[in-house]
């Protein structure tokens, strides 16, 4: 790539916080640039975002192996027969192998990437922002939510005033607003960051933007009057029967069989929807997706695309073969619409399988912002009415609904 070509892509990453690979189908994302267009005064902590594999001294550090360890070496354990549903999980694997390969081979081959991600990497140390990093006690919102008292749960949402004084700036609030925070649509529809106040927590609440906070029994309170007033991008990260998830204790799962009953054809717009479904590698899961969940909820699948784990010198966060460990997870894509006759679907716009995009892992189960990348895809009004279900942060422009939609917009995330 000519040395202009790289300059313009690296500027186009600085202001996006995308950088498209040449002759790839394969894109790098840095998710705090994404997300921070979402905010006017605040910015999240590179530090606290990227604290699992981006803190100085942690993200080339090879395990430290003790003594004992090395000398009571396990035996090699030998190849087993994997069984029908892990075989068909290895052919989904190998199928997509290539195609991953070759997105890794072109992020090591952007050096002008690699050298700004180890410049943040260096950069990104306690030291800076402690606040931001400084563990503290977390609110548990499935608890609050769970008790009785929880329809008398406030937040105050802090409207900002801008005002001159000496020819700067100064902040000050505004107008208070005090609403229930629990079954109640929470919204910031100016297009400035709003700072809320909820028991001993501050929560950062991008423009544009709302959330409503419940558990699963009523989303329906979401289902518009009007199919016109409908959501043409719905994307889910479900909590899914996860035994690590569980064992962790990072957050409450359920069964599948759940999701069975999420509206997703009555939250679809009009003239149809895009649906982005995370999933794990499980096979089981795959199944059930496509025998039952895809079907009931009126989706057509259309194609599947990755999400490859990297660290801040751009190696894989595991082996990529490594069988139950892999370093990517699916993003499944389909269309919803309202019509019965399914053939309607041909209409909408078709998506290259196997596309494939990179980014260094933030907390635990947070997936990066992808919704930009999605929007060449997404059928009707523009611009696109977007919403999240099993959200645990905000993004401008979007509704937000989960039991925990302020998990990560606690101001300690940001500074």
């Amino acid at each position: 790539m000519a040395d202009s070509e790289t300059s313009d892509q690296l500027s186009v990453f600085l202001q996006s916080g995308i950088y498209r690979f040449e002759s790839s189908n394969a894109i790098f994302i840095d998710p705090v640039r994404v997300i921070n267009r979402s905010y006017t005064r605040f910015r999240v902590s590179p530090s606290a975002y990227y604290s699992r594999f981006f803190n100085s001294g942690n993200a080339n550090e090879e395990p430290r192996v003790s003594s004992k360890s090395r000398k009571r070496k396990r035996k090699e354990k030998k190849p087993r027969t994997l069984n029908e549903r892990e075989e068909l999980a290895d052919q989904r694997h190998q199928k997509a192998r290539p195609c991953l390969l070759k997105a890794h081979e072109s992020l090591l081959g952007a050096t002008d990437l690699l050298v700004m991600m180890q410049k943040l990497s260096d950069g990104c140390s306690f030291s800076e922002h402690t606040d931001s990093c400084l563990p503290s006690a977390e609110q548990s919102f499935v608890e609050l939510e769970s008790v009785w008292q929880a329809s008398l749960y406030e937040i105050t949402l802090n409207f900002n005033q801008a005002t001159q004084n000496g020819g700067s700036s100064l902040v000050q609030y505004g107008e208070q607003r005090v609403i229930p925070v629990f079954n109640n649509l929470v919204a910031n529809e100016t297009s400035n960051d709003v700072e809320a106040d909820f028991l001993n927590s501050k929560y950062i609440i991008p423009r544009k933007s709302c959330f409503y906070m419940s558990d699963l029994r009523q989303i329906h309170n979401l289902i518009p009057a009007e199919s016109d007033c409908g959501f043409n991008l719905i994307v889910l990260d479900p909590p899914w029967e996860n035994s690590s998830a569980h064992q962790k204790l990072k957050y409450l799962t359920l069964p599948n069989r759940y999701f069975l009953s999420l509206p997703i054809m009555q939250l679809t717009h009009t003239e149809g929807a895009l649906v982005a479904l995370w999933v794990t590698n499980r096979e089981k899961l795959r199944s059930f997706i496509d025998k039952e969940l895809f079907p009931t909820w009126g989706v057509k699948y259309m194609a599947t695309l990755y999400w490859l784990k990297v660290k801040a010198d751009g190696s894989l966060i595991s082996e990529l073969d490594l069988f139950h460990h892999r370093p990517y997870e699916c993003l499944l894509l389909g269309y919803c619409h309202r019509a019965v006759d399914s053939e309607c679907l041909s209409i909408f716009k078709p998506i290259p399988d196997n596309q494939i995009f990179i980014s260094v892992p933030g907390d635990y189960s947070r997936k990066p912002p992808v919704g930009e990348l999605l929007q060449e895809y997404v059928p009707g009004v523009k611009p696109a009415r977007c919403i999240e279900l099993f959200a645990r942060e905000m993004m401008g422009g979007w509704t937000s609904w989960g039991n925990e939609p302020l998990h990560f917009q606690e101001a300690r995330y940001f500074f």
